[in-house]
Order: C-alpha cells, then structure tokens, then sequence
C-alpha cells in the first residue's frame, strides 16, 4: 500500500493535487492516508515556483512517517553547491550553469537563508536508495554493486560531512558509486559521433537504459532519450564497462531523474521510471503499488503541469 511520487522540483500545487487524487487530505498541517504512504525519489527543489512549501509538504509527510524520502541529484548538489572547498571556492563549483541550474531555490529563499540552511541539514539525512521486501527505489540507478558498496560505505545509507567532501574527488568509487546512484549511467559514443544537448552543448556520451541489457540493444534505442544522431549499430559492452543490467527477475524498482514525457507507463513488468517533466510543463506521477507481481499503467496517477 505504497505510492511511489516522481520528481516533483518545486511544483507545490501539482503535488497537493496528486497527493488530493491519491486520497491523502491535510490533517494537523500534513498530508496522510488512512492505509497508505508515500516514497519520494527525490529532487524537490530548483526550477519550479514553490520550493519552499514543496520542502514543507514532503518534510512534514517524512516527520510525520506518513512518507519517506529519497536524496536526488538536485539535493546532493545543493549540499556540494553549500559546502566550502578547503583548497577555495565551493565542492559545487559556483559556475554560470551551475549558478543557473540553483538560481529558483536561492532566489525563493533569499529572505529566510536561516530555513534554506536547515533544510540543507535535512538534505543530509535523506537515504540515497530504499529497499523492501517487495520494490526498491532511488533516484536514478539501481546498480546491484555500486548499491552493495554504499550499504557497507554511507552510514545509515546516508551521507556524512566527511562522505560528502569525499565524494567529489573523481575517479574514485565513491564518487562513481553517487554518481551513477543519482545521475544514472552513460555510454561514450564511437569515434566521431555525436550529438548537441537541449542547451546545445557538444556531448559524445548518453545516458542509458540501466534496465535493459546492453548486449540486445544498439546505440539508438539504449539511450534513454531518443537521439536520432545516435547509430543503430549493436553497442559496444566495453563502453559501459559492465554488461550487467537489472533483471526481470528481480524486485520491482522504481526512480525518476530523465525526463520522460508522453503517456506515463511502466518500462518493464518490473521497472517503473516516475520522472514526467513537470518542470517542463509535464505531469507529475505517482505509481500507486497494492502488492502486484507486474506493474501496470492502470496503476500510474499523474497531475498536469498547471504553468504552461
């Protein structure tokens, strides 16, 4: 009886209406179900029109365990974007992009910087992954090792000070392990190939169906967004470096991160990415899970982007 909410990025009021057409009503300032709760994959701030209360709705839902959430990328950057570097500047550098990408959530707390700090605490104490006896959920990748390796690193499943300056030192595992964790995986294209971003940035790397096997799948139809410049040649497994995939025979496992758009539905009989591009004037989803062997679209609820 769990209802498993995509990336919401400060759309406050589309959330309430989800949360109002899953059945949850406002009760002593939180949102609650009499037989259900939540699971948030997270990315709650920036870009959207009402961050402050969109953190208000999901901290008060998780301290009144009426929900649980999850850290996305956009939480973990935050904390990097807060975090002092000892050698100068910040763990997130303090960019043009970067300044950008922040500029909604900084901007909507300017006067309360006292809140905006105690919510980067609260960032703090938000698990990177969950996993129960029946689904898993997190925010972009569900990778059986870089998982197995953060259960026996973080603490708690959690990130501490010291984890967190840790992390941004490339090439470790660590880093690669919260990496792909909160941003997913990419592939390097071959020699010569590539292709421009929505913000006409030169990329020879993809982002991947972490979910599908890589030894089945070409280059055009392995990425997660459809990129016509991509060939249909077989993929190279050694760009992935690993030819593991997640298994049809394993729990079902939930995320959100890529953006999708179009009809919600699940991606296969056991994975379901909840990501509709709200801040985009998509739909946010949820996908309500009464303990099915398959996931179903019947199951998936969304509410419409109301800026558009």
């Amino acid at each position: 009886m769990i209802d498993l909410i995509g990336d919401i990025h400060g759309h406050a009021t589309e959330l309430k209406n989800l949360l109002e057409k899953l059945g949850y009503a406002l009760k002593d300032g939180t949102y609650t179900h009499p037989e259900r709760t939540v699971v948030f994959v997270g990315d709650f701030i920036d870009r959207g029109p009402n961050i402050p209360e969109t953190l208000r709705i999901v901290k008060s839902m998780v301290d009144s365990e009426n929900a649980v959430a999850i850290m996305g990328n956009h939480e973990y950057n935050a904390l990097c974007f807060h975090f002092k570097d000892p050698n100068g500047g910040h763990l997130r550098k303090h960019s043009i992009d970067n300044l950008v990408q922040h500029y909604e959530t900084i901007l909507q707390f300017k006067k309360d910087h006292t809140q905006y700090e105690a919510y980067l605490e609260w960032f703090k104490t938000l698990p990177l992954y969950y996993e129960t006896e029946s689904f898993k959920a997190v925010h972009a990748c569900w990778d059986a090792n870089n998982i197995a390796f953060l259960r026996k690193t973080l603490v708690n499943d959690r990130l501490t000070d010291d984890l967190i300056y840790q992390s941004v030192k490339k090439g470790t595992e660590l880093y690669t392990a919260i990496d792909q964790t909160l941003k997913g995986k990419e592939m390097k294209l071959p020699a010569g190939v590539s292709f421009a971003d929505k913000d006409e940035k030169i990329r020879t790397e993809t982002r991947i169906k972490w979910w599908e096997n890589p030894a089945h799948m070409t280059y055009h139809s392995i990425s997660v967004k459809p990129i016509d410049a991509l060939p249909h040649d077989p993929v190279d497994v050694s760009k992935i470096g690993s030819s593991a995939h997640y298994s049809e025979d394993d729990k079902h496992v939930f995320f959100g991160h890529y953006w999708l758009t179009g009809d919600p539905a699940p991606n296969k009989p056991n994975v379901c990415c909840l990501d509709y591009s709200v801040a985009k004037n998509g739909k946010l989803v949820a996908y309500r899970l009464n303990g099915e062997s398959v996931l179903t679209k019947e199951n998936m609820v969304s509410a419409e982007c109301l800026k558009k």
